[in-house]
């Protein structure tokens, strides 16, 4: 099966590839792994798909953790291969060094991790460990070279832009302002304002969804989670 036919048969459930690699000693990977595929989301559809699931119709906690552990894990199984999560350990998996090592991710000047096709939209939803070497695809370049560069100055409060620091408490401070209602409500203006995410803009309840999420592990008189 190749890489592209493997981004087909994750398409249908959701999901897109949005990078692979051979993993060397070091990176962290699972042992004996020979090609490392990274999964998100197929945007702009996703949502539609994932909110009539029954982890996000449940009312339980961390549905999408949920949702993206059932249906990697059983694409793993139909590819006979081990699923990987951002939230197995500690230690933790190393998904942003996984993400530049696809040569499909890159750093931004905001900081954030920045994709090919993804812009400053991408996430990863888990990884699949195959044990077999798939002939990769040509790497790509970033699509930052060429960019004017809006995420510089989108954010109302420059808690990124400069990319050597993100000021997280004042982020969820303007979150819990009058001031960042469009912030909750329709997404991180930085994000928002990269070119290369044009075509994969979130509808609003995706959005708050994640915003809202974001915002519970941060406690407003300690910083930091809660």
């Amino acid at each position: 099966m190749t890489l592209r036919e493997i981004d087909a048969a994750v398409r249908m459930e959701g999901l897109a590839l949005r990078g692979a690699f051979h993993p060397a000693p070091g990176d962290g990977a699972p042992e004996n792994c020979g090609t490392l595929l990274l999964l998100g989301p197929d945007e702009p559809g996703f949502w539609t798909l994932f909110s009539s699931s029954p982890e996000y119709l449940d009312g339980n906690p961390d549905p999408m953790d949920r949702w993206s552990k059932r249906v990697i894990g059983g694409l793993a199984k139909r590819l006979g291969g081990t699923a990987v999560f951002p939230s197995d350990g500690p230690p933790y998996p190393s998904f942003f060094a996984w993400a530049q090592a696809s040569g499909e991710a890159f750093a931004s000047p905001p900081g954030l991790l920045v994709h090919t096709r993804a812009g400053l939209l991408i996430s990863y939803r888990g990884a699949i460990s195959l044990p077999r070497k798939l002939p990769l695809l040509p790497r790509a370049a970033s699509p930052c070279a060429a960019c004017p560069q809006p995420c510089r100055t989108a954010c109302p409060v420059e808690a990124l832009g400069s990319g050597a620091h993100y000021d997280v408490d004042a982020c969820q401070r303007h979150l819990r302002s009058p001031q960042g209602a469009e912030c909750r409500t329709e997404g991180c203006l930085v994000r928002r304002a990269c070119p290369a995410s044009a075509q994969m803009q979130r509808p609003p309840a995706q959005a708050a969804f994640h915003m809202a999420s974001f915002m519970e592990h941060w406690s407003p008189e300690t910083g930091g989670t809660s």
